[in-house]
């Protein structure tokens, strides 16, 4: 079963569409906005990795370097990074949504989420 990635044209979110046979014709729409207008991508080949191995790519202190724990597009850039490195795990709308905030340079309000408040 055949796996296709498609880039929304309208908000960037990254669809996979799953299709039963090679030969079935996929019309992609984009979960997030409802556009039909995507642009097909060349497939990811997975590689399996463990959870262990995934931690310690991401304390690799090179991923800190430049970091501004003050600065929202900052850490947009190290949780987009996290967010490749642990795959399934962190996806979801919650997630982009979130990074979307940051990259806009939006700072998380005390309802949850990143900051909310000293943790001394």
């Amino acid at each position: 079963m055949p796996i296709y990635e498609y880039q929304c044209n309208k908000c960037n979110k990254r669809v996979s569409v799953l299709t039963l046979r090679v030969s079935e014709e996929v019309q992609p729409e984009c979960d997030r906005c409802g556009s039909k207008k995507l642009s097909r991508l060349m497939s990811r080949f997975a590689m399996v990795k463990s959870e262990e191995a995934r931690l310690d790519a991401l304390a690799d202190p090179s991923n800190f370097s430049g970091l501004d724990e003050n600065d929202p597009k900052s850490m947009a850039k190290l949780m987009r990074k996290m967010g490749k490195e642990m795959g399934e795990e962190m996806a979801g709308e919650d997630f982009d949504q979130m990074v979307e905030d940051l990259e806009a340079g939006k700072m998380p309000d005390d309802g949850g989420g990143l900051g909310g408040g000293d943790l001394d």
